[in-house]
């Protein structure tokens, strides 16, 4: 039974995450790389061009993939990655209530949750992955055992 509740629960929190990220890569995307190094540089984030680059990659591939429950670890990291960097350099200086910074400290930790439990049994990870392991583990065996 928490099997299945968590497998429910992580896909909701998978998905709704994603959602959010989704949106704000999408929104940096459509601002351009420019425009978002830029607002990276004028908050003091280290090399802004590539920092905005890797934020909307993370964003949109991150994102994608954990609605997908696929690589979801290495997604809740990247996703967590933005995170950290929105929380250091944006919403620290600005502080609590209109700042956001309660709602970054959100995102990160449940990108570091999913990243760590997993994806849940309703995720491609789950489908795919043993599949991989395990022919990887019959290609391993010699032969004659």
């Amino acid at each position: 039974m928490k099997r299945a509740l968590y497998a429910v629960a992580a896909l909701v929190g998978r998905s709704v995450l994603g959602i959010i990220f989704i949106t704000h890569g999408w929104e940096k995307y459509g601002n351009g790389v420019d425009a978002t190094a830029a607002m990276f540089a004028e908050a003091g984030v280290p090399l802004p061009r590539v920092s905005a680059v890797f934020a909307i990659v993370a964003e949109l591939g991150g994102g994608s993939l954990l609605i997908l429950g696929l690589l979801t670890s290495l997604a809740g990291i990247a996703v967590g990655m933005v995170a950290a960097g929105a929380f250091l350099y944006v919403h620290v200086p600005h502080g609590a209530g209109d700042g956001g910074l309660e709602l970054v400290l959100a995102l990160g930790a449940l990108a570091l949750v999913i990243a760590v439990a997993g994806p849940g049994w309703l995720s491609l990870d789950h489908l795919l992955v043993p599949r991989i392991l395990g022919r990887r583990r019959q290609e391993a065996v010699p032969a004659s055992v």
